[in-house]
């Protein structure tokens, strides 16, 4: 294991990279061996992992960026030995979640399971090199006007306690803003809306962003197809933020 986690924005130490794995893996799955693999009521895609990358069977993709073959591919890139059957970054094997929690106890799934537990530390490395590029891609996608503003929240996010944390956490958890099929109504809900969306003008910036979120994730709500019913799920990503505060 590494000491520290090299980024060109901020650092981490091993210590934090390990208690921001934990915190993750508590806001995705309560911290569950179990949670690890999963596939939740409602969607078209197994999420796997402490971070729960997004994983698309044959045929299917969604709104959502999948993460989950990138993830296989720089653990491979870090000397990992993966699992011969994902070694080439193949489609989710499950068409449906009925056939996923039938499977759920499988000797494949059951290994899978372990694999991501004995990973942990580095899928954490690996989210902080996709947050590592973000910002780039960030201010690309923001009007000149919001561009120094937006660099500017992220700074101050980066200085602060719990800011790596934060930063990692929603990244996560609801990507960089920048991808155009990750809309509803034109409105984002990523990262970089939330950063556009803080005040930016007090001694905390987490208590900014939480508030930018809270009304981001609400705006998304309101803007999503009905049949999606995404009001179901607004209470849950608000107690998530409150663990930025």
């Amino acid at each position: 294991m590494l000491n520290v986690l090299f980024l060109a924005v901020f650092t981490l130490t091993a210590q934090q990279a390990t208690i921001i794995g934990k915190r993750i893996w508590e806001n995705e799955s309560k911290g569950r061996p179990e949670g690890l693999t999963c596939w939740n009521e409602g969607e078209d895609f197994a999420s796997m992992g402490i971070n729960h990358c997004i994983w698309y069977p044959a045929g299917k993709k969604g709104v959502f960026e999948e993460t989950f073959p990138a993830l296989i591919g720089y653990l491979q890139k870090q000397g990992v030995s993966v699992p011969g059957w994902i070694a080439d970054h193949p489609p989710c094997p499950w068409n449906s979640r009925k056939e996923f929690l039938d499977e759920f106890a499988s000797d494949k799934m059951t290994k899978l399971r372990k694999f991501l537990y004995r990973t942990a530390t580095l899928q954490v490395r690996f989210m902080a090199e996709r947050l590592d590029r973000a910002l780039p891609r960030m201010l690309e996608h923001t009007s000149e006007e919001k561009k120094a503003h937006v660099k500017r929240q992220f700074k101050r996010l980066q200085e602060f306690r719990k800011g790596p944390y934060i930063l990692l956490d929603y990244y996560n958890f609801k990507g960089d803003g920048t991808s155009p099929t990750e809309r509803y109504n034109d409105k984002g809900w990523g990262l970089l809306q939330v950063l556009e969306e803080m005040a930016g003008d007090t001694n905390f910036p987490d208590y900014e962003f939480v508030k930018a979120a809270q009304k981001i994730l609400q705006q998304r709500v309101e803007n999503a197809p009905p049949e999606r019913n995404e009001q179901r799920w607004l209470q849950g990503w608000l107690n998530r933020l409150k663990t930025y505060g």
